[in-house]
């Protein structure tokens, strides 16, 4: 089964990493964001993945084309750059297709432009910028149960201000920073039907019409993740990932 992974945005609001780099090459624990995404896929024997290109897509092409010489250690003769001995080896059995769909494109349109590239009956399909200890295996089971066109995950969202209780008379009962909402939101990680394409067209934002159209026909279903999950949308975000990698703490880590 296919991932597609969407790694196309300018990642503005993380600019002090993405204004020379797109926003799922950006390092924690000194390998690219998008590297930890595919390692949780992988971790569950998926390793067939369309990358949705567009803002400094050759950055994330030059990484995939010289992974060998990125991850490894190696020895060259420099008289012929033929002969290359690698001292160790990554384990990565990836499948990794490139796809340029453009700059500005909106995700619906860029998930459309991949279309040709998805032969099997459903795919995955999550953002290039949010990690979590998802369990994709279960994920798929409760799509397949449910059998719906769209499957999401949805996470609770953590409050980035602090969160409130009073009493009538205005006395603070009770005072919370980063206090876990009820709601849910999306998180990515969703699984999709071949037939979510008919809802796609080449001027369209994913999570808008085609989503909206699909709830109201009852087509949409939600797998509750209830553990940790984290998008990387500024750099506070990028602060709180690495430290969490430093600390030896990172949830998602497989």
């Amino acid at each position: 089964m296919k991932v597609v992974i969407l790694c196309g945005g300018s990642g503005t609001r993380l600019r002090e990493e993405t204004e020379y780099k797109p926003k799922p090459m950006v390092e924690i624990g000194g390998v690219p964001l998008l590297w930890h995404i595919m390692k949780i896929y992988s971790s569950f024997g998926f390793n067939d993945f369309i990358l949705c290109l567009g803002y400094k897509q050759h950055i994330i092409r030059e990484y995939f084309l010289n992974y060998e010489y990125m991850n490894n250690d190696f020895t060259i003769n420099l008289k012929s750059r033929k002969k290359i001995m690698y001292h160790r080896s990554h384990n990565e059995d990836w499948n990794v297709t490139l796809v340029d769909t453009g700059l500005e494109t909106k995700k619906g349109t860029r998930v459309k432009m991949v279309e040709p590239y998805i032969k099997e009956e459903r795919f995955m399909l999550t953002y290039g910028d949010g990690v979590g200890d998802v369990n994709i295996k279960k994920l798929l089971d409760h799509h397949l149960k449910q059998k719906k066109i769209v499957t999401f995950t949805g996470v609770h969202p953590i409050s980035r201000f602090a969160a409130t209780q009073a009493n009538k008379d205005g006395e603070i009962i009770e005072w919370s920073e980063k206090k876990t909402l009820e709601e849910y939101i999306n998180a990515g990680f969703f699984v999709l039907e071949k037939k979510i394409f008919d809802y796609l067209n080449d001027d369209c934002e994913f999570e808008e019409e085609p989503m909206e159209k699909l709830a109201r026909e009852r087509q949409v279903s939600m797998y509750k993740h209830e553990d940790f999950w984290h998008c990387m949308d500024t750099y506070r975000d990028y602060l709180f990932l690495q430290k969490l990698w430093d600390e030896g703490k990172a949830p998602w880590k497989v």
